[in-house]
């Protein structure tokens, strides 16, 4: 049968019109190939970085592997030279030096390791009712009745006062014991389900379950806690005082998962924002000699406002941008007002169960690719970056140019709620920065869902971004 000419509208429309239509069907099945490939790495590395430390931890292995060294002052880099920066193990910069001196710029990726949580208070250990629990204080935004009666599993550090520290995990092996919060039975919460979300679950409700048997038979007081504290003596070394110098949070138990009778999708505890953070990885690690010095920085403390040493607030990467301008005898200003950057953080996909709280024109949809969002903040557009209409265009133009997947999008409707990201931190340098990530269901659950596809564009628009 012969082909039917298009008609003229319909000529038109395909210049003028945003092709909407389902990314992925634009595709090769090699390309999709690719992309479930690709994903198999972020699985590994999700699997092993739940808490920032340990993202670092990971990265660095990666890095190493792949030709980075520890970033020597004195050195003279040359282009294509590799070196890493560590700051106070929760934060990674990893640098591949480019042709142009810094003068002309670099080209940051910028992501956080860490994610929403159930952090131990400094004195969390407590015994009632013959039950031992640990206090926790919650971190980031979430939604609490999502915490309770799902196993957790703990991790951090404890400082000891000698200066020695020791790794927590415990939870994650089906031969360990694992954590809970516990929920009250439908029998019992006529009441309880009657109140607004917010006050049905509290933050002082968040109690961990930890142990039930006391360490002995004699008549003295908090036995359970007494036997909590023993084995936790006899395995770690930890005594109660030694809560106050401990880094100790409470994460979902399960690991990440293929979602889908298709395996398109992958549930996990920790895709916001490690999604973005390990294609910008990837994306360092697969550089090779590119034009403009290409920095991968991955942050702490972005769920909770970037504050602090190890936070994007934190001077540590423009004092590194300043020492790669002294080395090569030019200002430091000079580099950061050339520099380009992309905040690698997620929007909220379009969940078609929810479908009140999104704007479909201007949301963002799984397997159609990475999304760019141009602003984020609240209540008209306050505490947020605003990219310029020149780098929007600059961005878009590269996305197209290298044939990479990419949609717009914002994070729900207007006056429905809203969120920050990093960007508007970079842009404080003067930086231009545009924020590009890759779209989440269930954004801040325990379970978080992305796809593989969006994961991968995510990593093709990184690597051209770094060329």
């Amino acid at each position: 049968m012969e082909k039917q000419e298009k008609s003229a509208a319909a000529q038109l429309k395909e210049k003028l019109f945003v092709n909407k239509s389902n990314g992925i069907k634009k595709l090769s099945a090699d390309e999709v190939a690719k992309a479930d490939e690709f994903s198999k790495g972020y699985v590994e590395f999700l699997n092993h970085a739940k808490v920032e430390r340990e993202a670092v931890a990971t990265s660095v292995k990666i890095a190493e592997a792949n030709g980075f060294t520890p970033y020597d002052s004195t050195k003279q880099y040359k282009p294509g030279d590799r070196a890493y920066v560590v700051n106070r193990g929760k934060n990674i910069l990893l640098t591949v030096f480019g042709k142009q001196k810094v003068d002309k710029g670099v080209r940051l990726a910028i992501a956080h390791i860490d994610s929403p949580r159930l952090d131990l208070k400094p004195n969390p250990l407590y015994e009632a009712n013959d039950l031992a629990l640990f206090k926790t204080h919650y971190y980031g935004g979430i939604k609490k009745y999502q915490w309770t009666a799902i196993p957790l599993a703990l991790h951090g550090v404890v400082a000891f006062k000698d200066g020695s520290c020791k790794d927590v995990i415990i939870g994650e092996n089906t031969d360990e014991p694992c954590f809970c919060v516990t929920d009250l039975l439908p029998h019992l919460a006529q009441q309880q389900v009657t109140k607004p979300m917010s006050k049905a679950f509290t933050g002082e409700d968040l109690n961990v379950l930890i142990g039930s048997r006391p360490f002995s038979n004699d008549d003295e007081a908090e036995l359970v806690k007494l036997n909590i504290l023993n084995i936790l003596f006899e395995k770690y070394g930890i005594a109660e005082e030694d809560f106050l110098s401990a880094e100790l949070t409470l994460v979902p138990a399960f690991q990440a998962r293929d979602i889908g009778f298709d395996r398109s999708m992958i549930g996990a505890y920790g895709h916001d924002d490690k999604v973005c953070a390990y294609p910008a990885l990837m994306a360092a690690v697969d550089a090779k000699t590119p034009e403009y010095t290409a920095v991968t920085l991955l942050v702490d403390k972005e769920e909770t406002g970037s504050d602090g040493n190890t936070g994007m607030q934190s001077a540590f990467m423009e004092h590194f941008i300043n020492e790669l301008a002294d080395a090569q005898g030019v200002k430091g200003y000079v580099a950061l007002n050339n520099s380009k950057c992309l905040s690698a953080d997620v929007n909220a996909a379009f969940d078609p169960t929810y479908a009140s709280a999104y704007e479909a024109n201007n949301s963002s949809y799984i397997n159609n690719g990475v999304v760019i969002t141009k602003y984020t903040g609240s209540g008209g557009k306050y505490g947020t970056s605003d990219a310029s209409a020149e780098y929007m265009a600059e961005i878009r133009s590269m996305l197209q140019r290298e044939n990479v997947l990419w949609q717009s999008g914002e994070l729900g409707k207007v006056d429905g709620g809203g969120g920050g990201t990093i960007a508007k931190y970079v842009a404080n340098l003067n930086v231009d920065v545009v924020d590009l990530g890759v779209p989440v269901l269930s954004m801040h659950a325990p379970m978080e869902i992305i796809s593989k596809v969006d994961l991968y564009m995510a990593y093709r628009a990184f690597c051209a971004f770094f060329e």
